[in-house]
């Protein structure tokens, strides 16, 4: 068998799981409306089609107080049973098993009604919580068991009882939010018998069986967090209350230490998960960054956990399972951690999806059927939207010919691969290579497309991604051959001194920053090295699991410069710039705003900030001042007429590289010709 551990059955007593693959809890923005729920549901069935063992829902309140936003999911009432019971139906219907996550968020809520159990307020919220009386703790203990016997009335095999990443219950467990001195706050022994009552009483009320998964916080990674014995008493309590499983979680959303970016190495905390094996005799789940099957294998062979949870790879590829299976992990559409259109997504108020699978969350609606007829199309590009687009068109039957004057497939994924922490772009080339492959498309590469001969070629229509090109600053001594653009140093390596400026400080501006500073490229299993840099402890002697960080001596002296005022990289993704600007500012990078172009010569990079001037003592110069489409092959194709043209990606709209929407656009129009 391909990865026997991992599909390996696991026996929880009343119910077998044919593998050891738990899809962890993600909110989707499906959660919150009643009429999204069918989407919802063919969004779970089609990654029970896929294999997963069992899965578990988005976050779910228990009460209008444990809201996340206003008017989120929740299920507190008799009348919210039938939308759930969809998903349920619809789970089961594929032979898999799904439960519900009851999420409480405490001071998280993003509403005035929060609760938590002091009145301290996050950092990360506007609203002030209010202090739960012992009479409301009481009653928000019943709110939980009263959601979970709805969710087994509903259909679903089991709960999970979220008691990690800063939500209400961890609230209660750290010293760091629990002020209190009463049955609920005080000692550590008081602190955690909010979470033991929660699990003890729904385990009464929903019987044996049925699931109770409990997320245990193992890691806080903040200030005032717990203590490993602490986390190890409240694990053996959690399972003499009766929980089934525990879940690893890490870190609280306010922490300073990443915990799922692209960076992360993976499996980067599957050692917390092992050092809670021998306290306790149930199944043990690992988390975060796990998003490949050997990854996965290794984990479960080495005695690290029991279970391994997967969220964002099952956004990426609903499949994941059943390729891994059948010794087809090559095949695996593999999640980058990007962040970029699932996280940022849910934080902007907008449906979850995935960079490299523009069709999770939306199975109902972009739908990749066979053409209606075979038509020969000519993409011009293999960049993302290029290759996204082609692999479609190959998918749906069309005969399709995919044209790049560069030596190999990926166009700018080429360069954001090198950049350190970004490495898993490597896997989305590799997945696009199989996909091109297994759908037909013919690849030429070192050839140049023009419009002579694509109106010759007999084609029935033109998909233009020919990307774009970089944009150009002029100044005095710009013309220096010391004055680099990024695919001078990203593309062509050309050699870069030991002090060097760099113009533009957006998405490219940061990656070769952080490409600069660096002495030798990161590694995607380097665990000792990235929690050394951010100053985690593994041998878990800190409470919280926090010790100063050691960041390496940067390569370069860097100088990260933009026109504009204000902060710097304000523009990157909301839940991966922090850990970016945090990244530079290890390193020493220097970085200035309101910066004006004076000179470049023997002395440096003249400048002024603010109008004040300055001189930068550098040797180099990158020009990373961002693009333009490159759309004249789309014009002239489009001025000759005779030829239906579509122009996609970069070519259509140059904004930051964007491969999020390069992928979706690409996606999106091959499935509508």
């Amino acid at each position: 068998m391909n990865y026997p551990k991992l599909f390996a059955p696991l026996d929880l007593g009343h119910i077998t799981l044919p593998n050891r693959i738990l899809m962890g809890s993600m909110h989707t923005g499906l959660e919150d409306k009643a009429r999204d729920y069918d989407k919802l549901a063919a969004y779970f069935a089609e990654r029970a089609r896929g294999g997963v063992g069992l899965m578990v829902t988005g976050g779910i309140s228990p009460s209008i107080e444990g809201w996340l936003k206003p008017f989120g999911g929740r299920l507190t009432l008799p009348w919210h049973k039938p939308r759930h019971r969809k998903l349920a139906r619809a789970v089961h219907a594929e032979g898999g098993r799904i439960c519900l996550q009851i999420l409480h968020a405490g001071r998280y809520g993003y509403h005035p009604l929060s609760v938590a159990p002091s009145r301290i307020k996050s950092p990360i919220t506007p609203f002030t919580p209010r202090a739960l009386s012992a009479r409301g703790v009481g009653r928000t203990i019943g709110d939980f068991v009263r959601c979970a016997r709805l969710a087994q009335e509903a259909g679903y095999d089991g709960v999970e009882v979220m008691g990690s990443e800063g939500y209400l219950i961890n609230e209660f467990i750290a010293a760091r939010t629990n002020r209190r001195n009463d049955a609920w706050g005080g000692d550590a022994a008081r602190r955690m018998r909010f979470p033991v009552e929660i699990v003890r009483r729904t385990r009464e009320a929903v019987g044996r069986d049925f699931i109770i998964i409990y997320r245990l916080s193992m890691l806080d990674l903040v200030e005032g967090g717990q203590d490993w014995s602490e986390i190890a008493t409240l694990a053996r309590a959690i399972e003499a209350a009766g929980a089934s499983i525990i879940n690893t979680g890490i870190g609280w959303h306010e922490a300073r230490v990443p915990t799922i970016v692209t960076s992360v190495p993976r499996a980067g905390f599957a050692w917390v998960t092992q050092k809670l094996k021998g306290e306790v005799t149930i199944p043990l789940v690992a988390t975060n960054r796990i998003n490949m099957p050997d990854v996965a294998e290794r984990i479960l062979a080495e005695g690290e956990a029991d279970m391994v949870s997967m969220a964002r790879p099952l956004l990426a590829d609903p499949a994941w399972a059943n390729k891994a299976k059948a010794g087809r992990s090559e095949r695996i559409n593999t999640c980058i951690a990007c962040n970029q259109a699932c996280l940022d997504h849910v934080f902007q108020n907008k449906r979850a999806s995935c960079l490299v699978n523009p069709r999770a969350c939306h199975e109902t609606e972009l739908k990749i059927g066979v053409a209606a007829a075979r038509k020969r199309i000519a993409v011009v590009g293999a960049g993302p939207a290029g290759m996204a687009c082609a692999a479609t068109l190959g998918e749906r039957g069309h005969a399709v010919t995919l044209i790049d004057q560069a030596g190999e497939i990926g166009g700018q994924f080429n360069y954001a691969k090198q950049i350190p922490g970004k490495e898993e772009f490597h896997e989305t080339l590799r997945y696009f290579r199989h996909q091109l492959d297994d759908t037909g498309v013919e690849i030429r590469l070192g050839q140049v497309a023009d419009a002579a001969s694509l109106r010759a070629g007999g084609y029935d229509e033109v998909v233009i991604a020919t990307g774009i090109t970089p944009r150009q600053v002029s100044f005095p001594g710009s013309d220096d051959p010391r004055v680099l653009g990024y695919l001078d140093v990203l593309a062509r390596h050309q050699p870069v001194g030991a002090r060097v400026a760099i113009i533009g400080a957006g998405g490219i501006g940061f990656d070769a920053a952080e490409f600069l500073v660096e002495h030798a490229p990161s590694s995607t299993t380097d665990v000792a090295r990235w929690t050394r840099e951010w100053g985690v402890d593994m041998q878990l002697q800190q409470r919280s699991g926090l010790q100063p960080s050691q960041p390496e001596a940067p390569a370069r002296q860097v100088w990260l410069l933009q026109r504009s005022e204000g902060r710097l990289g304000a523009r990157l993704n909301k839940t991966t710039g922090w850990v970016h600007r945090a990244t530079l500012k290890a390193k020493r990078v220097t970085m200035l705003g309101k910066v004006g172009y004076e000179r470049f010569d023997d002395q440096g990079l003249h400048i002024t900030v603010d109008g004040k001037p300055q001189i930068l003592p550098v040797g180099h110069v990158v020009i990373c001042a961002g693009q333009e489409p490159n759309r004249r092959l789309a014009d002239e194709l489009i001025a000759a007429g005779g030829m239906k043209v579509h122009v996609i990606g970069g070519a259509d709209v140059a904004a930051e590289l964007d491969a999020k929407r390069a992928i979706a656009q690409g996606t999106r129009v091959a499935s509508a010709i």
